[in-house]
């Protein structure tokens, strides 16, 4: 009796019947995870999970919201996730990507949108607690990373000329700056909280490294050089730490779905550090999320079920 149970159990393996059919990787749910990590305990907590997929968290200056975008729209829900999401309004502006920023005085804030006409991907501002989303770029398409601590300039990355560089205009729009024009995607340009620099990735050098310059675009100089494709460098608001994301060096570009890691280093020192590894890539950690005493930082980690 015992031999027979075996065979039948064996069988059943080997041959699953429809209620036993195993899932297959496509058939797999993607799982989104609102993430705090904390550099002093070094420990990760669980904000908010969901099956519906979002992206990039921003992190209030009033230490109050984390800010994300889904499905083309922006959310915002408590630190410490005591309460559901809230959908913020802005407007006309409901194809938003994962490139959004709070202004420094966290009245703000801007959004990258893919306007009608041409999908093409567009920088606006509107006000925090929701409104009419007001035209930056007048060109696209142009991706937001960058606004500068005395709230008057933002940095973005965009495609003129067949080529993605950095770029920098007034808050107000009009003229844009050119800071960048290496062959070669440029990307994720962030001010420093002290004022002096823009931080930013690039792929001039073979792999995507992080890099930085002054304001103006002068004196741009590799940060980063030890066998991965960093992205998206945000400093901490005490301008002493900087995290940015890292792919193995056989991933192309910042494609989601990867096994990453989330790296540190101090900033002036350029010996970065890993902090752990996950499962995310695109989404992860494209915009500043840094809480304001500078201890932890938000991030997305993503599961497949």
């Amino acid at each position: 009796m015992k031999i027979i149970v075996s065979v039948i159990a064996v069988l059943a393996f080997v041959f699953p019947s429809k209620s036993q059919t195993i899932t297959s990787e496509a058939e797999k749910k993607l799982v989104s995870h609102l993430e705090i990590y904390d550099t002093e305990t070094k420990k990760r907590t669980l904000v908010y999970s969901s099956e519906s997929h979002f992206e990039a968290p921003n992190w209030t200056n009033d230490d109050k919201y984390l800010i994300y975008n889904s499905k083309g729209k922006l959310y915002k829900i408590p630190v410490n996730g005591e309460s559901a999401p809230e959908e913020i309004n802005t407007g006309f502006a409901a194809k938003c990507n994962n490139d959004h920023l709070l202004s420094p005085d966290g009245k703000q804030i801007a959004v990258s949108h893919h306007i009608e006409e041409n999908n093409l991907s567009k920088i606006f501002i509107l006000p925090f607690e929701g409104g009419t989303p007001k035209l930056v770029t007048e060109k696209g398409p142009s991706y937001l990373h960058g606004w500068s601590v005395d709230g008057k300039r933002l940095a973005y990355c965009a495609d003129r000329n067949g080529d993605y560089n950095i770029f920098s205009t007034d808050t107000s729009g009009g003229n844009e700056t050119q800071l960048t024009s290496a062959k070669g995607l440029d990307d994720g340009p962030e001010y420093s909280p002290d004022g002096k620099y823009v931080y930013f990735n690039s792929v001039r050098t073979g792999m995507m490294q992080i890099w930085r310059m002054k304001t103006d675009g002068t004196e741009q100089t590799q940060m980063t050089n030890d066998g991965y494709h960093d992205w998206f460098a945000h400093v901490s608001p005490n301008n002493k730490k900087i995290v940015f994301l890292s792919y193995d060096k056989t991933v192309d570009g910042h494609p989601a779905n990867k096994t990453v890691w989330l790296r540190m280093m101090n900033v002036g020192e350029n010996k970065p550090e890993i902090l752990f590894e996950l499962f995310g890539g695109q989404g992860t950690i494209n915009v500043p999320s840094w809480s304001p005493d500078s201890k932890r930082f938000a991030f997305v980690s993503y599961e497949l079920k």
